[in-house]
């Protein structure tokens, strides 16, 4: 399979990854996250973002919003090293006890803004986008700290999550160059999916 091909396979079932998840979760007013202690923590860690629908849309939509509104990688890669970042910093914050106040109406905001971006397919200035994404991952990694298991490892929880976060933030930027120019319009529906999820999740919480 050439190259081309292959990142367009990829993006359609990064798409369509996004739209199971959508749908599986929907009915959820806030969407729950299982963790695999018996796997152990980093186990536990890699599969938290997976397991909340909340976390995986919005980091995938991170990826694919930086493809979609960057020339090439290396601007668009950027964008998610923003997110990893200040996800990192929130996750210690929340560990600590420090979190950001109202970090699930934040999250909720985060699919919204995100989605509706990925929809309309929305340029920033590089310095703007990562900025934004990076205010929305200071919510989304005192989530991930705050839910850390009493009594269990918080290197390996992080080094865990931090790899799923960055594995769906490369997903999302294959997908999001794959279909730029051969199907903008599923990256748009995804945009869309995941805007209306947002909707759905703050008016679960009203």
């Amino acid at each position: 399979m050439s190259t081309p091909s292959l990142l367009r396979t990829i993006g359609i079932r990064a798409c369509a990854a996004a739209g199971l998840a959508l749908v599986s979760a929907a009915a959820l007013a806030h969407p729950g996250h299982e963790q695999g202690l018996s796997g152990g923590m980093f186990a536990a860690g890699l599969l938290h973002p997976l397991t909340g629908a909340d976390h995986l849309l919005a980091m995938l939509a991170v990826g694919m919003w930086a493809a979609l509104s960057h020339a090439d990688i290396r601007q668009a890669i950027r964008t998610p090293a923003s997110f990893l970042c200040l996800l990192l910093l929130g996750a210690l914050a929340g560990i600590a006890g420090f979190g950001p106040p109202a970090v699930e109406p934040f999250i909720m905001a985060s699919l919204l803004v995100l989605g509706l971006l990925l929809a309309s397919r929305i340029a920033m200035p590089g310095w703007m986008g990562a900025a934004l994404v990076g205010f929305f991952a200071l919510f989304h990694g005192a989530a991930h700290g705050a839910e850390l298991p009493a009594g269990h490892s918080a290197a390996a929880f992080i080094a865990g999550f931090m790899l799923s976060t960055l594995a769906l933030h490369l997903i999302g930027l294959a997908g999001g160059f794959a279909l730029k120019h051969r199907a903008p319009w599923l990256a748009r529906l995804a945009g869309a999916g995941i805007a209306a999820y947002g909707v759905a999740l703050f008016a679960g919480a009203a």
